[in-house]
């Protein structure tokens, strides 16, 4: 393995540690997107960290405490010290009329606090809003005589959306919390939220690493214009619809691969097998399958994330995981004779009542337990043809 590809890996590796960490809500950059611009978290910050942490100030959330949050006082400041955005790309700038939003049936006028404009060429590239210190984002502000009970994001979201021409890209920041906002006209909304108390410890070094390497002068004003934050961000939308393009065939592609196997088990039974639904209701039959489907997305996620049994026993003789080990070593012994194979469903249907009902099994080698599920997607009775 060339050491190219090493760093690529270890480079990807970085940005799935950070986003995962700080869990964006809705789409906002995919790893793949910000390799392809050349965008990579810096490991050397220590420099950058002592004066990320001069700017800060202390708020006090406990009054019976000492110690207070860290906090961003001053954005312009903060932006100028630590972003390292120069003068004339530091807010503070007047702010042009077609940057606010007047709602008449709410009485009232949404504006942001700044406006960034584009580096190269007329319009605004970012705006950015910034609340009372410790404002809660995601919930509706205590306002007396405001008519909108929405939450700072809400309002923010449809400031981006509304101004004329429309700017996808904006920040929200109360102090305590930096938020990354892209909300394209026509699109679903995401966010990145960076914590500042986080990105002031030891084990935050690579969130404060992300967030300079996507909000650093460099990537929002200098760099070639496909390889500056908004362009990450629009190919980041790109590179998701394929994704889930490829993922809608494969999905399709199995549903046809599901409704074959039926049809010959329902051939070699002589029609017995699905003779009564198909009389009776025969839209069950794609209902069915296409809920089979939905069921394996679920037990795979939760797999990979240890959220069912941990136990040898259930890994090797009832996870999702382990059938389809057998069944690719069975592939690579026997290619020829796999659709005349008939255990796989079996195990597929235990799981599913495994899931449903729940299980034990205690031994001197083994104990596992799952819990009883039950709910609508796993319920056995719904598809008795399954």
């Amino acid at each position: 393995m060339s050491a190219m590809t090493l760093f690529a890996e270890d480079a990807e590796r970085t940005h799935k540690e950070w986003l995962g960490y700080l869990q964006p809500v809705g789409l906002v950059v995919v790893p793949r997107s910000l390799l392809n611009a050349g965008a990579q978290v810096d490991k050397n910050l220590a420099e950058a960290l002592e004066t990320f942490k001069d700017t800060l100030e202390s708020w006090p959330l406990d009054a019976k405490k000492d110690e207070g949050e860290p906090y961003i006082h001053n954005w312009t400041t903060f932006a100028a010290r630590v972003l390292g955005w120069e003068p004339h790309n530091t807010p503070g700038e007047p702010l042009p009329t077609n940057l606010s939003l007047h709602l008449p049936e709410y009485q009232e006028t949404l504006k942001p606090t700044w406006a960034v404009p584009e580096p190269h060429g007329d319009g605004t590239m970012m705006l950015i809003q910034q609340l009372p210190t410790a404002t809660v984002l995601d919930k509706p502000m205590p306002v007396e005589g405001r008519q909108w009970e929405a939450t700072p994001q809400e309002r923010f979201e449809r400031l981006l959306r509304a101004v004329d021409p429309p700017v996808p890209l904006g920040l929200l920041t109360n102090g305590l919390e930096v938020r990354v906002v892209y909300a394209p006209k026509g699109e679903t909304s995401g966010y990145l939220t960076f914590p500042v108390k986080a990105m002031t410890e030891p084990a935050g070094r690579t969130i404060f690493g992300a967030f300079l390497m996507l909000l650093g002068n460099d990537r929002l004003f200098t760099l070639p214009d496909e390889q500056r934050l908004p362009a990450i961000l629009a190919d980041s939308r790109r590179a998701q619809a394929e994704v889930s393009t490829a993922l809608a065939r494969q999905v399709l592609s199995a549903l046809y691969e599901f409704l074959r196997g039926f049809q010959a088990a329902n051939a070699k039974s002589k029609g017995l097998l699905l003779a009564e639904v198909l009389e009776k209701e025969p839209d069950k039959v794609y209902r069915g399958l296409l809920t089979v489907l939905l069921r394996l997305v679920f037990l795979k996620f939760s797999e990979e994330r240890g959220l069912l049994s941990r136990d040898e026993l259930f890994l090797q003789n009832y996870s999702l995981a382990g059938l389809y080990e057998r069944l690719r070593q069975d592939r690579a012994q026997y290619p020829d004779t796999m659709d005349q194979r008939y255990g796989a469903w079996a195990q597929l249907l235990t799981l599913f009542r495994l899931t449903y009902d729940g299980g034990d099994h205690r031994s001197e080698r083994n104990a596992f337990h799952l819990p009883a599920r039950h709910g609508y997607l796993f319920d056995p009775d719904r598809f008795p043809f399954l």
